[in-house]
């Protein structure tokens, strides 16, 4: 079950794997890691935000990676186990972690029995994109009713300052991200797609503009992590960042016809790629890998794809293609899961569920493209 031509095989295969070894029964979640580390400490939640120190299950980011890959692999297929899957499974478990006792209701970063923890606004856009395809896949509408609760969450974190944009966490709202704001302008632009209502092309715009005045890096075309509320604008750069910008500019010249969005979404995808990628020596020979970001890279690949449907560029989604297969055929571990570094085995003794569950969605994606050659 390896080689180019197998991506849809391989990506059910890693979702079923991933469900049996993470699976925590007695809460109907997934664990963390696998195995489970007893000291396991997360180190992405807001600064300042306190873990649970007995962590049971996982927290929301991880868990919806999972739910990423399954309606992408529903997408690809229409396969009725994967809408069981969810339907039986994993959305009555991402109901754990929804939370109706602040308004608007939102999902929280870890299950609502442990009482109250942080909400993020990214945390939450994914998911809203998630219900968008999977209504667009099943004509449920409760789905597209989903990502209509979530829009309302995700935009109650917009304000005024600094003009505008939505913020990353609304109990830390000390800055406006990248990644709160660039799929914010993707799911306004997919739910304008979906119900024609002028309100989310506007809000598309408007959140896409913003993000681009604010966080764009003009001399390479790449995006920054994000800006403080005192204007100071955290340099960092990040391959989804970039990546969700691509994807809201095609996405933005396929509503409008101004080319100018499609212009912007190519200069990012060559700067990113000149930006992030090193070529390494393999026993395979010279392949040009992403970073060790596994979904990060998978989110990228979400706007490379919908860019090379649009240009017919397969440089990007080329590289993609060879890296995912190259780390599943040559870095997996007894267990068939991944690590963070896709250019070799990892030494990791803990295997982290979104390194894995992100490779369900990319294996998905990619076998999507059927005319990569």
């Amino acid at each position: 079950m390896e080689g180019i031509g197998n991506e849809k095989q391989i990506a059910d295969f890693i979702l079923t794997n991933v469900i049996r070894l993470y699976d925590v029964p007695e809460h109907g979640l997934l664990s963390e890691t696998y195995p489970i580390n007893p000291d396991h400490k997360v180190n992405y939640l807001a600064e300042g935000s306190t873990q649970k120190q007995k962590q049971e299950v996982s927290f929301l980011w991880p868990y919806s990676g999972v739910i990423s890959g399954t309606v992408a692999l529903y997408a690809f297929t229409k396969e009725k186990k994967y809408l069981d899957l969810m339907e039986k499974r994993l959305l009555p478990g991402l109901e754990k972690y929804f939370d109706t006792s602040r308004h608007p209701g939102g999902y929280q970063s870890y299950p609502i029995f442990a009482g109250h923890s942080d909400r993020f606004y990214d945390d939450n856009v994914w998911l809203a994109l998630d219900f968008c395809t999977f209504y667009a896949n099943t004509q449920n509408k409760k789905y597209l009713d989903k990502a209509l609760e979530i829009y309302d969450f995700v935009y109650s974190g917009w304000d005024g300052n600094l003009g505008g944009g939505v913020y990353w966490c609304e109990q830390k709202k000390t800055s406006k991200n990248t990644c709160s704001n660039a799929p914010s302008a993707v799911l306004s632009a997919r739910l304008y797609q979906l119900t024609g209502d002028e309100k989310f092309l506007s809000r598309a715009v408007e959140t896409y503009l913003w993000t681009k005045n604010n966080l764009l890096d003009r001399s390479d075309f790449v995006y920054w992590d994000n800006v403080a509320l005192d204007g100071k604008i955290d340099k960092r750069k990040y391959t989804y960042n970039s990546g969700q910008m691509i994807e809201a500019g095609v996405l933005l010249y396929q509503i409008t016809g101004d080319r100018t969005y499609l212009t912007d979404a190519q200069k990012t995808a060559s700067g990113t790629y000149q930006y992030f990628t090193t070529v390494e020596s393999t026993a395979e020979g010279r392949i040009v890998f992403y970073p060790d970001t596994p979904w990060f890279n998978a989110i990228l690949f979400r706007g490379l794809k919908a860019l090379y449907i649009v240009d017919g560029n397969k440089k990007y989604i080329q590289s993609m293609l060879e890296n995912a297969h190259f780390a599943w055929s040559n870095t997996a571990d007894e267990h068939n899961l991944l690590g963070k570094d896709w250019r070799k085995k990892s030494t990791q003794p803990y295997k982290w569920l979104l390194d894995n569950a992100c490779m369900i969605e990319l294996f998905a994606g990619l076998g999507d493209i059927t005319k990569i050659k």
